[in-house]
């Protein structure tokens, strides 16, 4: 048995099929909570085995119809959890500031479910969250009128699907009232000019493996999960698309496809795409420094982008 596929510290694929992932430092969720939020597991689909966790921010008794923000959380499709100790924190601190009801989605992972399985175990998350809006007793001061979707790197990605896929089930319950994508994770075939850098190497080999590891079988970067371009929507689902804001960071590889992202919405029409860019931060600066200035600069922007929408 060999190793065919490695991302030191993360993950480790083998010939024979076997996946071994090592988690960094988690977190477990607590109804009490001395930093202004409650939390806890839930179960979306026990068949897939597709969990999630609630943050609720604590607020008077008489306070009711919080938006809610559904977060995919990143790691090329292949590593990655609600339960890791940044998203619990970056999350439930965003709750608080945000006033808003969290659920970070737990969805199947590549290589073992290879896509589009996340796309659809995240639809599910979606469809769960509005059949469940008398029944979870945690979410019964939630506004379903402001559901918003968010994610960073492949999480980013996810909700960019998610947002398609209900705006094409053309169903008025599962409307999205804005998408906030951090570091969004994609590609295409052709490569773009800083793939092509001097120095890059070792950056396009990574996401090549990632992309590897999680496309269907046949497929190559021109995927519709993979490259935007290839999404299948009319100019009047366009026109129904969510409001976007896109946020890129000023040392990531992958800053110049979410510009590419952001520009790709604005001339597809969507009515209103923003652009934000953290200079001097690296990919995903919120998950490994949930506590950083620049990490509360950036769920202000998540704050004030909810709240004038």
């Amino acid at each position: 048995m060999s190793m065919v596929a490695e991302a030191p510290g993360y993950i480790q694929v083998f010939s024979n099929g076997t996946v071994k992932r090592f988690t960094p430092e988690i977190a477990t969720p607590s109804s009490e909570s001395s930093n202004g939020y409650i939390s806890k597991d839930i179960v979306i689909d026990p068949s897939k085995q597709i969990t999630a966790r609630i943050f609720v921010p604590r607020v008077p008794e008489s306070a009711t119809h919080l938006p809610v923000l559904v977060y995919f959380h990143g790691g090329g499709f292949c590593i990655g959890s609600t339960t890791w100790l940044g998203y619990h924190i970056f999350l439930g601190d965003f709750s608080v500031r945000a006033k808003t009801i969290v659920l970070s989605v737990d969805y199947s992972l590549s290589p073992e479910n290879k896509l589009p399985i996340a796309y659809d175990d995240c639809y599910s998350a979606l469809e769960w969250l509005h059949a469940n809006r008398y029944v979870e007793p945690w979410l019964q001061c939630s506004d379903l009128k402001r559901v918003f979707l968010s994610g960073d790197s492949a999480g980013g990605n996810i909700a960019h699907q998610v947002a398609i896929k209900a705006v094409k089930s053309n169903n008025h319950n599962l409307l999205i009232k804005g998408l906030l994508s951090i570091h969004p994770y994609f590609g295409s075939e052709k490569r773009t000019k800083l793939e092509l850098a001097e120095g890059s190497s070792q950056y396009v080999a990574m996401n090549d493996m990632f992309w590897g590891l999680s496309l269907p079988q046949g497929s190559n970067r021109d995927f519709y999960g993979c490259n935007f371009d290839k999404a299948d929507l009319s100019v009047a689902e366009w026109s129904q698309f969510p409001a976007v804001v896109v946020y890129v960071a000023g040392l990531d590889f992958l800053k110049e496809r979410g510009v590419m992202y952001a520009e790709f919405l604005h001339n597809k029409g969507v009515k209103r795409v923003e652009l934000v860019e953290a200079e001097g931060e690296p990919h995903v600066y919120h998950v490994f420094h949930p506590e950083s200035e620049a990490t509360r600069l950036l769920q202000k922007q998540m704050c004030d982008f909810i709240q004038h929408l």
